[in-house]
Parts: structure tokens; C-alpha cells; sequence
């Protein structure tokens, strides 16, 4: 007898923001897997439960995928969380649930927070179409990146660390119109949330008016 992959969004900050049904999965199924054991087994800990976690990470063998492929196809239940948020969003959770759909495994979406989301939600722009572009390449590529950012009309929504999200601010200013508005979400969910909106240069004073600490979602705003 075949048994499941849930699929399960876990908080991207808040840990009020896992649903009911998330919690009833991760408590009923028979093992978690995760991005990182230590980052799963505080959000467990703090819901007061245990259950054995298995690591998948992007350096994870094909092999590992596999094993946990077959582990399903017998019967065992199975839920993958990332380590923040939607799993299938910067994480290996891809790999996982393609070859659970090559081995005819049931998978199952078990929606929640999404840091991408919670962005769109807040960001006061038109989003009926917009280009979801991940993080931005650290070096090689980075001018290329831009200039493609540059030439949409239609939203661009990315992600930027607490290094770089100055230099990003600067990047966007040599290429885009100065009057185009942007938006910023900073720790979204966390004790430290923060909105900015408005053109590059206001919001790059607001920062660094408040703190260039944290997780970053930028939505650069219709042309």
C-alpha cells in the first residue's frame, strides 16, 4: 500500500501563522522531512511533539531522494517543510515531489505562508501578472539581471539579504527610472517587520533611517 508526501508550509516567522491542518499532518504522519533537522525540531518543539526527522537539503544524493521515494511506495506517510514558508520556493523540495510523481506517489499540497504572498498582499501594486525572480546572483550575472529587471513593465518580485540590500537599492537606482515606485517587505512576520514603499531613493532613506538587518522581499513596482 502506497502512502503519502505532504507538502506542508511551515511560518515564515511567526509561529502563530502554521494552520490547523499543518499541525494535524506533521503530528499524523510517520516521519519529516526537512531542509535543516535543528531549524524543524524547534518549530516541533515548540507545539510540544516529536517525530523522526529526515534531512534533504541541495546538496542531498539522488540516492537519499529515492530511499524516501521507496519508503513511501510502502506504506509510510510522509511530510516535507522547508525550512520558512512554501516548500518548492529556493528549496530542493522540487526534486522531492518530481520523483515522487515519476514513482505514482500521492502527493498532497498542504498551503500556508509564503513570504511571496505576504509581499503581494502588502505591496498596494496591481500584481494580475508578474515575474517571480528569486534571488538576485551574487556577482556573475548580477548586470544582466538588472538590465532584464529593467526592461519589464510588469512587476518584478525578489529576494535580498541583510548584505546586500543596500547595493541592490544602488543597482536599481543606476537602471530604473527614478520615479518608479518599489516596494519592501523587511522580516516579514517577525517581531521586526517592516513595510517601505515609494520611489528607490525614499526607501533606501527609510532604511537606513530604521535597519538593513533581515530578510528582504522587494516588488519593484509596474513600469
Amino acid at each position: 500500500m502506497s502512502g503519502s508526501l505532504y507538502v506542508v508550509a511551515t511560518p515564515i516567522g511567526n509561529l502563530e501563522d502554521l494552520t490547523l491542518r499543518a499541525l494535524r499532518i506533521l503530528k499524523e504522519v510517520d516521519a519529516v522531512v526537512c531542509e535543516d533537522t535543528r531549524v524543524t525540531s524547534r518549530l516541533l518543539s515548540h507545539y510540544e511533539f516529536k517525530k523522526p526527522l529526515v534531512a534533504l537539503h541541495e546538496h542531498s544524493s539522488a540516492d537519499a531522494i529515492d530511499r524516501l521515494v521507496r519508503d513511501i511506495s510502502n506504506g509510510k506517510s510522509v511530510a516535507y517543510v522547508s525550512d520558512a514558508g512554501t516548500p518548492g520556493v529556493n528549496d530542493p523540495g522540487g526534486k522531492l515531489v518530481q520523483a515522487a510523481f515519476e514513482a505514482g506517489v500521492h502527493v498532497v499540497a498542504i498551503p500556508g505562508v509564503s513570504a511571496l504572498t505576504a509581499a503581494i498582499s502588502v505591496c498596494g501594486f496591481a500584481m494580475d501578472d508578474f515575474v517571480y525572480a528569486g534571488f538576485v546572483p551574487h556577482k556573475k550575472g548580477r548586470q544582466t539581471f538588472w538590465k532584464e529587471v529593467s526592461a519589464r513593465e510588469i512587476p518584478t518580485i525578489l529576494f535580498e539579504s541583510t548584505h546586500r540590500i543596500e547595493k541592490a537599492l544602488d543597482e536599481m537606482a543606476a537602471v530604473l527610472d527614478p520615479s518608479r515606485k518599489i516596494f519592501i517587505g523587511r522580516e516579514l512576520t517577525k517581531m521586526h517587520e517592516t513595510l517601505y514603499r515609494g520611489t528607490i531613493d525614499e526607501v533606501k532613506k527609510s532604511i537606513q533611517a530604521t535597519s538593513s538587518k533581515g530578510e528582504f522581499v522587494v516588488i519593484i513596482g509596474p513600469a
